[in-house]
């Protein structure tokens, strides 16, 4: 990472750090986006993202757009749900009131199952709740971004496929994908939605999905059409499969840097079997965990299994503020984030350890973070 112009090491839960190379592809030359150089890229680009997400399904479709996350809950809620049909969102932060919000939007009708702050709906709360109506779809936030709580989705979609199987399991994986486990085939998932900017370590700016057959044809099967022109599945399903077979396409234009750039940073994540990164991860994070325990610091998440491996919110001591703290932090060449939960955003802070900061051994961003951490609080006491 020598090669980047020195700065303050962002430890945030997206965007996080990025590669060199990475970055050196996102200064990738002027392409046309229908020449048979940048098919090529993009095409491979989709295929890789079949081994990201652990699919061999060739009825499943990976679609890469340019857009946020956000763009995800879109084309969901326009493609997948028709309005008056009836979502179950279940909540364990601040993003599934958005996730709500959108589906709502296209005239949906949200349900919101709500856990304590910190903790997650339980399984019987979850099959209490799709006994009650007949879901089209059950969105999970995988790792909430405001509170750090780590959903089972394995254990949710195999409870959806036994009590209501017609219902899609969607999953808001913006904060996962890349860091924790996910398995698109073996867990009969409908939708995984993510962004650019976390785990995938690529500049914010591409809105990443990967589809299964059933969701397709639940979208071709739709009454109605879908409720917007850009996140229409109509218009970019054909896209992505052309590209995927290397022909050119065009719906709406790409970044031809930013798919550069998404194809570097797959080319060295799936270089290694996913399992050896989901456990890079995990241990990462219990280290960070256990130190911050040892500095006396306590997890929102309190459940050891619910809590992320790509992240961790954390309570500050009582009389410390975060407006004390982050600048303390940043003196030392470390970015945090503050809270985002509404109900208690002055009340913790946010330490994100995905990407490079956790592969990457050689450049000390997790020991540099946990020292610089130490050494403010102290400060702070004084």
């Amino acid at each position: 990472m020598f090669a980047q112009a020195s700065h303050p090491t962002l430890l945030i839960p997206g965007p996080i750090e990025f590669d060199d190379a990475v970055l050196t592809a996102m200064s990738h030359p002027s392409q046309s986006h229908v020449g048979a150089p940048f098919v090529q890229t993009f095409g491979e680009t989709l295929t890789m993202l079949r081994k990201l997400f652990l699919t061999t399904d060739a009825s499943a479709q990976p679609l890469v757009v340019s857009g946020s996350g956000t763009l995800g809950w879109d084309f969901v809620a326009a493609n997948l749900i028709e309005p008056g049909e009836d979502a179950l969102v279940l909540h364990t932060g601040y993003f599934a009131d958005s996730f709500a919000d959108a589906l709502s939007t296209y005239g949906a009708v949200p349900t919101q199952l709500k856990a304590p702050i910190g903790a997650r709906p339980t399984l019987e709360q979850i099959e209490a709740a799709l006994n009650e109506k007949n879901y089209k779809i059950i969105t999970i936030t995988h790792t909430d971004t405001s509170t750090g709580v780590l959903s089972d989705i394995k254990a949710i979609s195999e409870l959806a496929r036994r009590v209501s199987p017609d219902t899609l399991v969607v999953v808001d994986g913006v904060c996962s994908v890349g860091c924790e486990e996910i398995r698109f085939d073996d867990w009969c998932l409908d939708v995984v939605l993510t962004a650019s900017q976390k785990a995938i370590g690529v500049p914010a700016g591409l809105c990443i999905m990967m589809m299964s057959g059933r969701a397709i044809e639940t979208f071709e099967a739709r009454k109605s059409k879908p409720g917007s022109y850009f996140a229409s599945f109509a218009n970019w399903l054909p896209i992505m499969r052309n590209y995927e077979a290397k022909k050119p396409s065009y719906f709406a234009t790409p970044s031809p840097q930013l798919i550069h750039a998404l194809h570097t940073s797959l080319t060295q994540i799936t270089a290694l079997p996913m399992e050896q990164r989901f456990k890079q991860h995990y241990e990462v994070s219990r280290y960070v965990k256990k130190s911050l325990e040892d500095m006396g610091l306590k997890q929102l998440a309190s459940e050891e299994a619910a809590q992320a491996n790509g992240m961790s919110a954390v309570y500050l001591p009582e009389g410390i503020t975060a407006p004390e703290l982050l600048p303390k932090l940043l003196a030392k060449g470390i970015i945090f984030a503050g809270g985002l939960h509404k109900e208690i955003a002055t009340k913790y802070f946010r330490f994100g350890h995905m990407g490079v900061s956790v592969t990457n051994g050689d450049l000390g961003h997790i020991e540099k973070a946990l020292s610089a951490l130490k050494e403010s609080l102290e400060a702070c006491k004084k």
